[in-house]
């Protein structure tokens, strides 16, 4: 029986690099393992994977009586809907310990760190497992962006150790210049349809029995969204409507401001709010400072809706 690796709902670069890089070490290893994606990927990752000449994950959504291993996330609501009828063996991750059980023990990598990848890199160190040009390249440029070119306060030595590493096997000589050239990627959002934009890093998170949305662009210039705003606003609505959440955000990040301007739609904008200790402003509000969700956005909802 095949081992299927795949990461979370709305997969981002660091999801979809890390279960190419966990398929490739496992197959090395004598464990037959596939790849796999739960959605479609978004312009960044394809961008990496051309770069490298590294194929899409087959798109796989049902995981029922397989062998899985789960990439990215520990969180019930990203994984796939039936997966506590899989049987998980692994999981790899950089974020909170989320609510994903298993009835048998697993294998279970979970770091403090800026990007899945960068434990994925540990992992091939573990086993003694060379890694190669295109797999260390698809693994940097993950890092690269999960900690947004080192700037993300969720980057860590490690990160930035495993970049210069990486960096040496893909034979890439400046990784923040391969950096820019990705987030001007992230950037080029002229005629793409307004759901896409607010779907292309949605998560949606379940803060004690309170589902909520949140989204993240991230470019190189916050001034491409100033003629869709009022369009991206009247979207977050219906999706809220649509997901029966109590609020839906999206974080429009400026790399090079290094902060965020964040969409509100929520039941009780208050709680938002409280949440960061500041007013909105037509449903908007600037937070200086910010760039990671999984650091500087979710503790502080997740604290409000607990209490």
């Amino acid at each position: 029986m095949a081992l299927y690796i795949t990461g979370h709902k709305i997969p981002d670069s660091d999801s979809i690099c890390s279960a190419i890089a966990v398929a490739y070490l496992k197959n090395e290893l004598g464990i037959e393992a596939i790849a796999c994606k739960q959605g479609e990927i978004n312009p960044e990752t394809a961008f990496i994977l051309e770069k490298f000449d590294l194929e899409t994950p087959i798109t796989k959504t049902s995981y029922a009586g397989e062998d899985a291993f789960i990439t990215d996330t520990t969180d019930l609501a990203l994984c796939p809907d039936d997966i506590l009828d899989a049987n998980v063996l692994g999981v790899v991750d950089h974020h909170k310990l989320g609510d994903l059980t298993t009835s048998t023990p697993l294998e279970a990598w979970i770091r403090p760190v800026g990007c899945s990848n960068t434990i994925v890199k540990e992992m091939f160190d573990f086993y003694g497992v060379e890694i190669p040009k295109d797999i260390a390249g698809i693994m940097l440029c993950a890092i690269l962006s999960d900690t947004v070119i080192f700037k993300s306060p969720t980057c860590t030595k490690a990160d930035t150790k495993a970049v210069k590493e990486l960096a040496q096997i893909a034979g890439i000589e400046n990784p923040k210049e391969l950096g820019m050239e990705m987030f001007k990627i992230k950037s080029a959002v002229e005629g793409t349809a307004i759901r896409d934009l607010v779907m292309r890093d949605f998560k949606d998170f379940n803060m004690s029995g309170t589902k909520v949305g949140i989204g993240q662009l991230e470019v190189v210039d916050l001034s491409i969204f100033d003629a869709m705003k009022e369009d991206l606003l009247k979207d977050l609505e219906t999706l809220k409507s649509e997901g029966e959440r109590h609020s839906v955000l999206l974080l429009l990040t400026d790399i090079m401001q290094e902060g965020s301007e964040l969409l509100i739609s929520s039941d009780d904008a208050s709680k938002i709010e409280e949440a960061f200790d500041m007013k909105s402003a037509d449903s908007k509000m600037w937070l200086d400072g910010v760039l990671s969700r999984k650091k500087q956005i979710v503790p502080f909802l997740e604290k409000v809706f607990k209490n």
